[in-house]
């Protein structure tokens, strides 16, 4: 596999990631507007899965082929007309199970990505599907699901955050 040229954010909504999990996070949809970023992804590119409705990053995956368009229906749209045509199949890295995803709202206020916003208004910049991420926030938060660590509960705001215990990389551990 090449060497990451570039670390890519993706914010989806849930039913997006469930279509991705479904599929084994190995495919990745963009819309009209992000044309131009996939023909910028590369074999080899990373790319991080941020789930935006539940505030928590479930995948990690590295690019495997360069962008194809395909109109097929593969994801939920609110617009009928968008089909995330402009495609590229992914090799997930680390694949984390639904109970132990890691809570975005621990680790995402520190990250430079987010340093130009409040603190607590750092899910502003996560807004849009596609974001070029620095590779030292990329590193950070894959670590974290790799670790394996169960952290305490952490009271936030109006509930309970679980931290992050990662169960991870089941094509590793099948291999």
């Amino acid at each position: 596999m090449a060497t990451p040229r570039n670390y890519w954010m993706v914010s989806v909504p849930s039913s997006y990631a469930d279509v991705c999990r479904e599929q084994g996070f190995t495919l990745l949809g963009m819309g009209k507007a992000h044309r131009k970023r996939a023909q910028r992804m590369e074999v080899g590119d990373r790319v991080l899965f941020y789930v935006s409705d539940e505030m928590v990053f479930a995948a990690v995956g590295s690019v495997s082929s360069t962008y194809f368009e395909d109109e097929s229906p593969t994801w939920p749209s609110p617009d009928p007309e968008e089909r995330f045509a402009w495609r590229v199949r992914l090799k997930p890295d680390v694949v984390l199970d639904a109970e132990h995803l890691i809570d975005a709202r621990l680790l995402a206020p520190r990250m430079e990505y987010v340093k130009k916003w409040a603190p607590e208004l750092w899910p502003l910049a996560f807004q849009g599907l596609l974001h070029l991420v620095p590779k030292v926030d990329f590193a950070v938060v894959e670590r974290e699901m790799r670790r394996g660590v169960l952290r305490p509960q952490v009271r936030l705001g109006q509930g309970i955050a679980e931290g992050a215990h990662c169960i991870l990389d089941r094509m590793a551990a099948e291999a």
